[in-house]
């Protein structure tokens, strides 16, 4: 089984004019259309069995529309969508609920596009809160292509938050881009053996061989397989993970094993 843990797809009306926005703003090439329709026939090509899709509220107002098309969505064709929150949401413990009883597994956060930094009171609250519910809680980390001089989550926040949050976040926390995009040695000075899980969208074509390391360091149990898709093509990815030469029992861990132990009773497979 292939679990692909970071997608993202757009709604068809306005996913054309996002992907050129996005693209243009980075800088980066898509690789698909950005569609649901698009993201099926990747996941068929590629044989990944499951893409998670990570939609992002870039302001308090999208959340709810975004949530509601999320839990229409999810569970069909192995693609399942986790829930939309904002840090200037003033009703979190509500929002939070909704996305926990229409069966949403977890949250993604952005600070880049969210305008916050991770260590951000809001967050800390949004964190918390979203731990207490048994939700997952994904962030981009690192550097973002749109943003490169003000990175928004950067390991020392990360740490910040962890020391906040201690005894109730531990293990529910995904940090995205192999914990830090761009700052991998960061991420091995500071962030290794601490209570987070790591995704591997969009960096294991980048610098593979500190991939590697961090896999190594970290431990494979806890790294999730993904490819940010549709600014990764999910073939090529799943080929970058083979290439490591990591056993194959690490493998498994990394493609599904792992993502299992948070979706497992979610998944119609």
């Amino acid at each position: 089984m292939v679990i692909d843990f970071h997608t993202h797809t757009f709604p068809d009306k306005i996913a054309e004019k996002t992907i050129e926005h996005l693209s243009k703003k980075g800088g980066i090439k898509p690789y698909r259309d950005g569609t649901y329709s698009s993201l099926k026939k990747s996941m068929q090509a590629s044989g990944v069995d499951v893409s998670i899709v990570l939609p992002v509220a870039t302001n308090q107002s999208q959340v709810e529309t975004i949530n509601n098309l999320s839990a229409e969505l999810s569970g069909k064709n192995g693609i399942y969508y986790f829930g939309a929150i904002h840090p200037d949401c003033s009703d979190v413990e509500a929002v939070l609920d909704d996305i926990k009883e229409k069966g949403l597994k977890g949250i993604k956060l952005h600070p880049d596009y969210q305008g916050a930094y991770f260590d951000d009171p809001r967050y800390i609250r949004i964190i918390g809160e979203a731990a207490k519910r048994e939700l997952i809680i994904v962030t981009h980390a690192g550097r973002d292509v749109a943003y490169p001089e003000d990175i928004h989550c950067t390991p020392d926040m990360v740490l910040n938050v962890l020391s906040e949050l201690k005894g109730v976040i531990e293990d529910r926390l995904v940090l995205a881009h192999m914990g830090g995009f761009d700052l991998e040695d960061e991420v091995l000075e500071k962030l290794i053996g601490k209570p987070v899980y790591m995704d591997t969208a969009a960096v294991l074509d980048r610098y593979p061989i500190k991939c590697k390391q961090i896999i190594e360091a970290h431990g494979a149990d806890k790294i999730l397989f993904a490819t940010d898709s549709p600014w990764a093509d999910q073939a090529n990815m799943l080929e970058c993970l083979k290439s490591l030469g990591l056993s194959q029992k690490d493998n498994d861990l990394i493609l599904y094993k792992n993502a299992k132990r948070f979706l497992g009773d979610t998944l119609a497979l």
